[in-house]
């Protein structure tokens, strides 16, 4: 018997012995109608099939030649039997509407996929597989691999200004995942009656994620300097979540001042501040300032990823943790799930060790800042009572509608006609934010963000 062919779930009564072909018949026609087995699939030899199903051989040939006189089997010279291509699996039951059509997506968040370095990646994958050890390859350390942790800690001390080793990196699967780890470890702590700070506007979901795990979230306000630590401190928050480099979604930049407040609020309180490094890859105008765990090292966790730079796809990130947290965000990893994909760990170590990061960086700047002006021009053509705020940076823009415009009303009849936009909102029963939309411009080519921007003039009619 050749042990090349496929193999076939099949479920039989064996306390009814004289109905088994009607019941071989009636699990293939099922898996067939369902879909389950689609044209074209090729079945096991009668002969593979009653070894594996422990029945004779005779059974599955009349049950075989059955199904193909109903045409749902057929018989090919040198390819054995296989589902008839004629065949189609019945239609669901209920049909789902057809989505609506969309144009223009300009929702922030996503970086372009289309850009994602394919050869570069394969080439590392490759160099992975050939370093990879077999112990690599088992239950590995909740940290991260060492050759990963390693290259981290170099590549965030040369680009982010970080002060860290790599036995203070914790590998994740990207910011969300890294977040909810440390959301349940301050939730143990006397964190969960101080309370998580969070930037507002912020993203939403982080806000999720923490009162999930059983801490209270805080709203603090965020202002042209960032976030504002007089109300941090005024809160009795135990942690902040911020994202300095560049606020999302504000796109402001936490001043001099403001990181000098927020470190000295860490260690005069005991608390702690999570670093979202959201985007900071992406500054256009010159080069970002470093990241605060540089400056207070022990009260700063620093979060990273390749969500950004790469693709979301990935789900690979990373902590770097004080060492007071680290024992019990280990603890908590390894009662969840664990590590990460040990290949994906060793293909990251080398495509950042061998400069595939640094190149793909500069090509994606270039092409990003490309588009990031040609929003603001075609916004300045076609949407002159509109202007964009925030430094020039990361993935999405700031666009301030006139006085008196709804956001949520504009974008809700953006969407009616085929463009997504996101209006900038404050956390439930905060004061409202000037009227403006959330706009990203990494995943249309200028041609497109100039005939977006035309047609979102031409639906809201905005002067």
């Amino acid at each position: 018997m050749s042990t090349s062919s496929p193999e076939l779930f099949v479920e039989l009564d064996r306390s009814r012995p004289r109905g088994l072909r009607a019941q071989l018949e009636r699990s293939l026609r099922d898996a067939i109608r369902a879909g389950r087995l689609r044209p074209g699939v090729r079945l096991p030899s009668s002969r593979a099939l009653a070894a594996d199903l422990q029945i004779t051989r005779g059974v599955v040939v009349a049950a075989y030649d059955q199904l193909t006189a109903e045409g749902y089997l057929t018989s090919r010279q040198g390819q054995g039997t296989v589902v008839n291509a004629v065949t189609r699996p019945d239609p669901p039951r209920r049909r789902d509407p057809p989505p609506a059509t969309v144009r223009y997506d300009f929702r922030p968040g996503d970086p372009d996929v289309g850009l994602f370095p394919h050869a570069a990646w394969a080439r590392a994958t490759r160099a992975a597989l050939r370093s990879l050890s077999d112990d690599a390859l088992g239950y590995g350390d909740p940290a991260g691999l060492p050759v990963l942790r390693e290259t981290l800690a170099d590549y965030l001390r040369r680009v982010r200004g970080l002060s860290c080793a790599p036995g203070d990196v914790v590998v994740c699967n990207g910011f969300s995942h890294g977040l909810s780890l440390l959301a349940r470890v301050l939730a143990d702590r006397d964190t969960a009656e101080r309370g998580v700070a969070v930037e507002d506007p912020g993203h939403p979901s982080w806000r999720g994620q923490i009162e999930w795990a059983g801490a209270a979230c805080l709203p603090v306000e965020v202002d042209d300097e960032g976030v504002r630590v007089d109300r941090l401190a005024a809160s009795g928050a135990g942690a902040v979540l911020t994202t300095p480099a560049h606020q999302y979604p504000t796109g402001v930049v936490l001043s001099a001042d403001r990181r000098i407040a927020l470190t000295d609020w860490a260690r005069t309180s005991g608390g702690y501040v999570i670093e979202d490094d959201y985007d900071a890859e992406y500054r256009y105008d010159r080069q970002p300032v470093g990241a605060l765990q540089g400056v207070a090292p022990d009260h700063v966790i620093h979060a990273g990823s390749l969500s950004k730079s790469l693709a979301p796809g990935l789900r690979l990130g990373w902590l770097v943790v004080p060492p007071a947290l680290r024992g019990e965000l280990l603890a908590v990893r390894a009662h969840s799930d664990r590590f990460t994909t040990s290949l994906i760990q060793a293909t990251a170590a080398e495509f950042i060790r061998h400069g595939d990061l640094d190149r793909h960086l500069r090509r994606t700047r270039r092409i990003y800042r490309q588009r990031r002006d040609a929003l603001i021009e075609a916004l300045h053509r076609h949407l002159p009572a509109c202007h964009t705020t925030g430094i020039s940076a990361g993935l999405h823009a700031v666009v301030r509608l006139p006085d008196g415009t709804d956001a949520t009303r504009a974008a809700d009849t953006a969407a009616r006609h085929g463009v997504l936009v996101r209006p900038l909102r404050s956390g439930p029963g905060r004061p409202s934010q000037p009227s403006a939309l959330v706009m990203g411009y990494s995943t249309l080519t200028p041609h497109r963000i100039e005939e977006g921007i035309r047609h979102l003039a031409t639906v809201l009619e905005l002067s």
